[in-house]
């Protein structure tokens, strides 16, 4: 019925059904079926009709006063909301955990702003469970399974947590995992319990580390001072590891791989700005050795 309202108002304000249809780039039957269609609904006559044109009934002026201010104020706001949906100028609301965010996405903000200039990005880095909706936040890097259902989830890939040491670590490294248990640890809360794999073995280790940080830029700076040995995501240490300030133990051995995906809201349309960072994020991804592609 709105848009059989949207033809109304036209045809009243141009008072003829031909430059209404050429307003509205509709032919003129179509015009005046949508008329007719709406006059039946309210039961009443809208127009009077004469060579001379379009002139309005006292039912179709009523109307008319009603319901065309309605009409223009949403006409303006969906064209609003079509700008904001596919121009790629304008405010980007992004979230994603701290540990992901700041370091191992360091080189893609910097490219992402400067390959997308008119979008201006707000970044919120915090725990990976914080609420995406109630952020309202256009887009999320989200770490580990999801479970909201008003969601749209999109899997990347995995990142791989494995175990280091400082490279300046002169003490003797345990020879068998199992005698990580008598060496010095030092764990992410989100790493507290670890599991290690290698190929069909399984190895769980549970132990009261030496330290813990619910931060995991502070664990890794603990490990190079040479405070024990750490799990932590491939992602925050590759690069350590290239520059040889960090070395693995038991190369063999992983932690579990840690689900990364996209999110957005179930109800909210994904804007050009959101799209256009969703295919940046995956090229940037698939050429990073610290992670393992899936899409």
């Amino acid at each position: 019925m709105l848009d059989n309202f949207k033809v109304f108002i036209t045809a009243a304000e141009q008072k003829s059904l031909t430059n209404a249809a050429a307003e509205l780039e509709m032919t003129i039957a179509t015009v005046s079926r949508r008329v007719h269609e709406l006059e039946k609904e309210l039961g009443c006559e809208l127009f009077h009709r004469s060579n001379k044109g379009l002139t309005l009934t006292p039912a179709g002026q009523s109307y008319y006063e009603e319901t065309s201010g309605f009409i223009h104020e949403l006409d303006v706001r969906l064209l609003n909301l079509d700008n904001s949906l596919h121009s790629l100028n304008g405010e980007l609301k992004v979230m994603a955990p701290t540990n992901i965010g700041s370091g191992p996405l360091d080189e893609f903000w910097r490219s992402f702003v400067v390959n997308n200039p008119g979008i201006s990005l707000n970044i919120t880095l915090g725990n990976p469970d914080d609420d995406v909706i109630a952020n309202q936040v256009d887009i999320a890097i989200r770490s580990g399974p999801q479970q909201n259902s008003s969601l749209i989830q999109k899997k990347l890939g995995t990142i791989t947590p494995i175990l280091v040491t400082s490279s300046t670590d002169k003490s003797d490294l345990p020879e068998t995992i199992d005698h990580l248990e008598s060496y010095p640890s030092i764990a992410a809360q989100l790493f507290n319990d670890w599991t290690l794999i290698n190929g069909n073995e399984k190895y769980v280790f549970s132990k009261k580390h030496n330290h813990i940080s619910n931060d995991m830029n502070v664990t890794l700076n603990l490990v190079k001072a040479g405070a024990g040995i750490a799990l932590l995501p491939m992602s925050i240490v590759y690069n350590d590891i290239e520059r040889g300030e960090l070395k693995r133990v038991f190369p063999s051995w992983n932690g579990v791989p840690r689900e990364i995906s996209l999110l957005w809201p179930q109800k909210r349309t994904l804007s050009a700005r959101a799209k256009r960072f969703r295919e940046e994020l995956i090229s940037f991804l698939r050429n990073q050795n610290w992670f393992d592609m899936t899409c």
